[in-house]
């Protein structure tokens, strides 16, 4: 082989290694960059399958949520039509309440007339006490924000007074009017039948005449009966039975 033979050989030797050194090259660094992509896939593929996971975790949550939420909405809602159903029940209830009111009131107004008539025509007796007691209650049961049950109790308890003084005898110092004249005397109240009256000397007695509405003077022959009635009255004396003028007395 030629000089030249050589010298070609060494020069298409050396090319070659030349270029196996280039190709070598590039493929480790497409190896390398493969590698590197494939690792920046892993880690999006990592993180968008965290991110899936929190998402589906929300999405569960949310949907039990809303189941939890409709079902509040079905329990409140039977609430609402169960306050509603008391609401009217109540307000029903209210205004039956009011007219009972307005008619317990009217009842109490009419009893109240009818009361005050027959205390009018009743024996004056104690009339500074009934009066004041009258008054106070036409003053209760004008009032507005006296409960019904109140007003009912003071007119009750007023009307029980009034029929207790029917079964007692009572004796009471005051000024009465005989034919214009006023008179200082003993009154005695036996029950609601008869009113008597007596001086404190004794000089006078008789009794109040119920026909004519006034205060009359007895003959002379009953005094002794109204005295012990009197002293009875104030356990002065043993009771005992006595004859007295009843009703109407013919002079």
């Amino acid at each position: 082989m030629g000089r030249l033979a050589i010298i070609a050989l060494l020069v298409v030797l050396t090319a070659t290694l030349l270029w196996a050194q280039s190709d070598s090259g590039d493929l480790s660094e497409t190896a390398g960059e493969t590698v590197r992509i494939e690792q920046q896939t892993q880690s999006e593929r990592d993180a968008w399958a965290s991110e899936q996971a929190e998402l589906e975790a929300r999405y569960r949550t949310a949907k039990a949520n809303v189941r939890y939420l409709g079902e509040r909405i079905v329990v409140e809602r039977k609430k609402q039509a169960a306050l509603e159903e008391s609401i009217g029940e109540l307000t029903k209830r209210l205004n039956e309440a009011h007219l009972l009111q307005s008619s317990l009131q009217d009842t109490m107004n009419v009893i109240m007339t009818r009361f005050e008539s027959f205390v009018e025509r009743d024996l004056p007796f104690l009339p500074q006490e009934r009066e004041r007691r009258i008054t106070h209650l036409r003053d209760m049961l004008a009032k507005p924000d006296v409960t019904g049950a109140e007003k009912v109790r003071l007119l009750f308890e007023a009307l029980r007074i009034e029929a207790e003084y029917g079964s007692t005898v009572e004796v009471n110092r005051t000024e009465v009017e005989v034919d214009g004249e006023p008179v200082f005397a003993d009154v005695l109240k036996v029950g609601r039948v008869s009113l008597f009256w007596r001086t404190p000397d004794g000089e006078r007695s008789g009794t109040f005449d119920p026909a004519t509405r006034k205060w009359v003077e007895l003959e002379r022959k009953y005094d002794s009966a109204i005295r012990e009635t009197i002293e009875m009255a104030t356990n002065m004396r043993p009771i005992e039975l006595i004859a007295l003028p009843l009703g109407r007395v013919q002079s």
